[in-house]
């Protein structure tokens, strides 16, 4: 005879009773597969909106591993509307926007941007440099993270924007995921113009009237999954 619990935070407690004895002899907990039991943050930063379209399906594939949740967040503007508005950049959408302080209770991470001259855009640095804290403490320390990204063009940067926000990982101490060739044959296309490689999803934005393809897309839904998958057994296995 077996009694089972099921406490607010999703565990079941399983009391096994032997012996003909109502005196439980062995207790184990067991994880809810259906219960939310991991925290996938994918933070980024946007200007015209290719970075945060790749963000959404990211979210969507993160959130179709069984006991994830995917949260979207946005990093704080730190040009003037004046200067936004001469750039002709959009509003921003109303995704929330994160503070460093709320990193720390994620599980993992995949964090986007656009590029500049090979590098990540100054707002998402900006909002780097202001994780110190989090660094002093290496709150972020073993958390797995990912990247993807968007550039004006091919050649415009993907692989050296990707290989120079990596040092930010290295000194947090997060782990960092790629995709590797896990996209199997998406990664091999030569007919259509595709952003991404095997560090992370992208694409490329051109003059800004190129949006992501369906297969840049599909790239960011498989980013999403494959790195919350990677999350799952990481802290499962703590």
């Amino acid at each position: 005879m077996t009694h089972s619990f099921q406490w607010p935070d999703g565990r079941l407690l399983q009391i096994f009773e032997c012996n003909g004895y109502e005196v439980p002899c062995y207790l184990s907990y067991l994880k809810d597969s259906s219960a939310v039991l991991f925290d996938h943050y994918v933070w980024y930063y946007s200007m015209y909106g290719h970075v945060e379209k790749l963000a959404e399906e990211i979210k969507k594939g993160a959130s179709s591993v069984e006991g994830v949740e995917a949260k979207l967040w946005q990093v704080p503007e730190i040009l003037p509307e004046e200067v936004l508005g001469m750039m002709s950049a959009p509003p921003k959408s109303d995704v929330p926007i994160i503070t460093p302080s709320e990193l720390a209770e994620a599980d993992g991470f995949v964090f986007g941007f656009p590029t500049r001259f090979g590098m990540m855009a100054a707002q998402f640095k900006a909002f780097l440099d202001a994780t110190g804290g989090l660094w002093k403490a290496q709150q972020l320390a073993g958390k797995p993270a990912g990247i993807f990204l968007s550039t004006g063009s091919q050649g415009g940067g993907q692989e050296t924007t990707a290989l120079t926000a990596i040092t930010q990982l290295v000194h947090h101490g997060m782990i960092f995921v790629p995709i590797g060739y896990t996209f199997g044959a998406g990664m091999f296309e030569m007919e259509k113009v595709k952003g991404g490689s095997p560090y992370g999803s992208g694409t490329f934005a051109g003059d800004g009237s190129r949006q992501p393809t369906e297969l840049e897309l599909q790239q960011a839904f498989h980013q999403g999954k494959h790195i919350a998958a990677i999350t799952k057994k990481l802290k499962g296995a703590a």
